[in-house]
């Protein structure tokens, strides 16, 4: 367990050698998510692997107000200081992890040495027209979390909801650092069940592969939004392989 700004945040390590793989699971998810994975990259990779409970998931402290992935980046950041790994770090964000990594690299360009973003959630996705459409689309479902019993659950859910507009808009603002390799694996049928948006998702998986030569992308055949539990072969070739070349 560690501590940062008053809470606290559960961190689980498997012991290796660098780079330090370290795991982050979509919205709503914990580090339970990876159970699967671990053992594999351990085994193939010989390297440390870290996952954890980010704040108000697993065995971390809940913390009241609006969910904001720069305020996730400060808690990843402090679990990794105190773990002495702030250096060859590869980083594997699935989901709403996409955003919590784009400000966290931004913040810490030289403790990365590349990551892997699953089906993640990229600024070039949110143009104004999508983020207008996405906030729209969650109105309804808003209004009825609000009249539900307040869980865990549907706490986080509200935060995450949180000015969720002028949230995007911001973040699509932003850049990955051009000098940090990256995959983006993007699965074949996205998170969304409408062709347009499906469509804008992938071209924003493309457009952000085609930013650097040193980012490609790996299209994950067969799998829907949940790539880390419909295809793990495709994560884990693509850590692998990311850890050969930085060898």
């Amino acid at each position: 367990m560690i501590t940062n700004n008053g809470h606290k945040l559960a961190f689980y390590v498997t012991p290796g050698h660098g780079p330090a793989i370290v795991l982050d699971a979509g919205g709503g998810l914990d580090a339970s998510y990876w159970k699967k994975i671990v053992p594999v990259l351990a085994k193939k990779t010989g390297s440390e692997i870290i996952t954890y409970d980010r704040a108000g998931e697993g065995r971390s402290s809940d913390v009241p107000g609006p969910w904001r992935a720069q305020n996730a980046a400060s808690d990843l950041e402090a679990g990794l200081t105190q773990l002495g790994a702030t250096k060859d770090v590869l980083l594997v964000s699935h989901s709403l992890a996409g955003e919590i990594a784009t400000y966290f690299v931004r913040q810490h360009p030289h403790w990365l040495t590349g990551a892997v973003l699953v089906d993640a959630s990229l600024p070039e996705f949110y143009t104004d027209g999508e983020t207008a459409k996405l906030v729209a689309a969650n109105e309804q479902q808003i209004a009825a979390l609000k009249k539900k019993p307040q869980t865990r659950a549907t706490r986080q859910l509200l935060a995450e909801a949180d000015h969720y507009g002028p949230v995007h808009r911001a973040y699509h603002k932003l850049s990955w650092p051009q000098n940090v390799p990256a995959t983006a694996i993007v699965s074949s049928k996205t998170p969304f069940p409408t062709a347009d948006d499906a469509l804008l998702w992938r071209q924003a998986q493309q457009e952000f592969a085609n930013a650097a030569p040193n980012r490609h992308l790996v299209v994950a055949q067969h799998s829907s939004h949940d790539i880390p539990s419909d295809r793990p072969d495709v994560v884990i070739d693509a850590v692998q392989d990311m850890v050969s070349r930085l060898r």
